[in-house]
């Protein structure tokens, strides 16, 4: 039980990447905090958990949310042991010049402004506890960028420069800060990474993936699992590429 009595906020955890990390991180022990805007998939995934996580309906945009969810699991659980900055939005692929500023904004808030939030909310509490781990679902669009998805990828590249500062700066608090780099998986946002979900756009998307598949939220649970616990307490400031191989 690697992540026994720790307690994990885990946001964008109704479904995709953070449906996955939290059922693993509840299967290793961990009492989740399943923090979404989905209210219902985030009631379902906490049902399907059990006894050990609470469902909290949150906009990451919003700084009183986001500590409304860190009061919750306080409030349940006592603690905040691992922050899981795994909301995310994109725009369609394509032209850069054709996003609309509405949809820029709802990038840079919930990719970026997000993680600002939550770390403004859960640094104090993991400082008094003696140490914390904070892991933010980045991209390999922050890595090695394509055109069509220019704007995404750049709040991509902020949250890998993000982890890295911040992991130097809270290195003397014991919190350890690290960010996951996924090639695109099957989740509700690929038909918008590929532009259009048909045979032939994921033929092209596959072929750059050396080891010829897409990510799936598995492959990034236990990645995220392995960071989150003791088994990784020498690791910080690292962009981790889950990748199967695309940015070799």
């Amino acid at each position: 039980m690697r992540l026994k009595d720790k307690v994990a906020i885990i946001t964008g955890a109704a479904s995709g990447f953070g449906e996955g990390m939290a059922k693993r991180f509840a299967e290793e022990g961990a009492k989740i905090i399943v923090a979404d805007l989905n209210a219902k998939g985030a009631e379902r995934v906490a049902e399907e958990i059990g006894e050990n996580a609470i469902a909290v309906t949150t906009d990451v945009s919003l700084r009183s949310e986001v500590e409304e969810m860190v009061y919750a699991a306080k409030s349940v659980f006592g603690r905040v042991d691992i922050m899981v900055n795994n909301a995310g939005y994109t725009h369609r692929n394509g032209d850069m010049l054709k996003v609309e500023e509405a949809t820029f904004d709802l990038i840079t808030a919930i990719n970026m402004k997000a993680i600002y939030h939550s770390t403004l909310a859960v640094v104090p509490i993991m400082e008094r506890q003696g140490g914390g781990v904070i892991i933010t679902t980045a991209s390999t669009a922050g890595l090695r960028p394509r055109p069509g998805l220019t704007w995404y990828n750049a709040s991509k590249g902020w949250a890998i420069t993000a982890t890295k500062s911040m992991a130097v700066e809270l290195a003397p608090k014991k919190i350890r800060v690290n960010c996951l780099c996924p090639v695109a998986g099957e989740t509700g946002m690929l038909a918008q990474f590929m532009g259009e979900d048909t045979p032939e756009r994921r033929a092209q998307f596959k072929a750059v993936i050396p080891l010829g598949r897409f990510s799936t939220p598995l492959d990034i649970a236990n990645a995220a699992l392995w960071l989150a616990s003791d088994e990784a307490e020498f690791i910080t400031g690292v962009a981790l590429e889950v990748d199967g191989g695309r940015c070799v």
